[in-house]
């Protein structure tokens, strides 16, 4: 695993795909959204993303956690959604 050729300490290690299986797309977006909501992730903090597709397709990037000073349904936020058809 990655992790382990970092040296990342497996306790600093999010993985949700027990959880919600192999969502494609979505799966990095719903463990952001999920550690944010539990406390997990702090602005400032370094976050490594890795991914992995069909085949032997796999990312990886590294960003910063952003200040983020509400996180909610969209009403809750202020921003409007609209759909278009």
């Amino acid at each position: 695993m990655l992790v382990d050729r970092l040296r990342i300490p497996h306790d600093r290690l999010l993985s949700n795909i027990e959880h919600v299986g192999n969502t494609s797309a979505a799966s990095i977006p719903l463990l952001l959204d999920h550690a944010q909501r539990a406390g997990d992730l702090r602005p400032g903090q370094r976050v490594l993303l890795t991914a992995f597709g069909a085949g032997l397709t796999w990312g990886a990037t590294t960003l910063t956690w952003p200040h983020l000073t509400q996180v909610g349904p969209p009403e809750q936020v202020g921003v409007t959604c609209t759909t278009h058809s």
